[in-house]
């Protein structure tokens, strides 16, 4: 995928929990044509089962376990399919070709 694609779509995970946090800690704040704290929450919430479900390619992160966590709830498959794609090519770099 294209590294700008995955920028600006993390980019737009950020503003929308972002906007979910403002109408829920001011509300009168903004005007918004849809629900911000609703729509941040059902984001949060596919990101929490998606996170159940790939937790073997999350713990692939390089850092520390709860920042893996915590990005995976922040951006869900942005943060973790280059995780699994990288470990499974460097999987199949591995495999000595049968003859």
């Amino acid at each position: 995928m294209n590294p700008f694609v995955i920028w600006i779509s993390k980019l737009g995970c950020l503003v929308l929990l972002g906007l979910g946090l403002c109408n829920t800690l001011w509300p009168e704040a903004l005007a918004l044509p849809f629900d911000a704290t609703r729509a941040a929450l059902i984001l949060l919430g596919i990101h929490v089962v998606e996170l159940l479900f790939v937790f073997k390619h999350v713990r692939l992160y390089p850092g520390p376990l709860a920042v893996s966590v915590l990005l995976t709830l922040l951006f869900g498959l942005l943060h973790w399919k280059p995780l699994a794609d990288a470990a499974r090519a460097a999987a199949s770099a591995t495999q000595v070709p049968h003859d």
